[in-house]
């Protein structure tokens, strides 16, 4: 009897482990499935509402969209265009200004200068009056030879840097060239043309610095 008793209570107790051995285990499975299942619901979580494809645009829209930069683009041509033409325009005048600096920057000097020369031609003048065949005087042919070669060195100076002197005898009244300043009988000469000059005019690179004084011819009236 004791034996039995001893047997049958080493038989519940291995029974009553195996049994808790399988409680655990089954536990065990259970956790590992349910992390197992936790950790693929974290990586397949909800979608990334910005990773959704987005739908591509209809050929209406694009061909709108299209039209539109085209138009974009044709303006800033066109102002391209625009820019660069009064870009061009101001080196132009720029360019232009600098050129008549250069050349009209004595404009002021020369005026001055040609009153000077116009002393200088009636000074000749008169020495070529006193200095005649008739008198001995050797002093004034030197006087005016010398103021002769002054005059024409003077001339030339002026030549050289573009400043001529006007010549308009004979020819038409030009009012951006001439200044009238009386009226002579038109004996031999065409009614209008310039028939006496009592001032000369110059010309600085073809600008006029300085008016001619003339006399022109008109009909005689009898």
């Amino acid at each position: 009897l004791f034996c039995t008793g001893t047997c049958a209570h080493l038989i519940c107790q291995q029974t009553y482990s195996g049994t808790q051995t399988e409680k655990s285990l089954g536990s065990s499975r259970v956790f590992s499935t349910a992390a197992q299942q936790r950790s693929t619901g974290d990586e397949c979580g909800p979608e990334d509402p910005h990773d959704e494809p987005k739908h591509p645009l209809s050929d209406c829209a694009i061909k709108h969209k299209a039209i539109k930069l085209e138009e974009q683009v044709r303006d800033l041509t066109e102002r391209y265009r625009k820019a660069l033409a009064d870009s061009e325009n101001v080196r132009r005048r720029t360019q232009k200004f600098v050129e008549d600096a250069k050349l009209f920057g004595i404009q002021s000097f020369c005026r001055d200068l040609v009153e000077v020369a116009d002393i200088l031609e009636k000074t000749a003048e008169s020495a070529a009056e006193e200095a005649e065949p008739s008198n001995p005087n050797p002093t004034l042919k030197k006087i005016y030879e010398g103021l002769s070669l002054i005059e024409a060195k003077l001339q030339s100076v002026f030549a050289k840097h573009g400043l001529q002197k006007m010549n308009p005898v004979g020819g038409k009244y030009d009012p951006y060239d001439h200044e009238i300043v009386c009226h002579v009988p038109a004996e031999g000469m065409q009614p209008g043309t310039i028939a006496l000059v009592t001032q000369d005019g110059y010309k600085l690179h073809g600008r006029t610095i300085r008016h001619a004084l003339v006399g022109v011819a008109v009909e005689s009236q009898e």
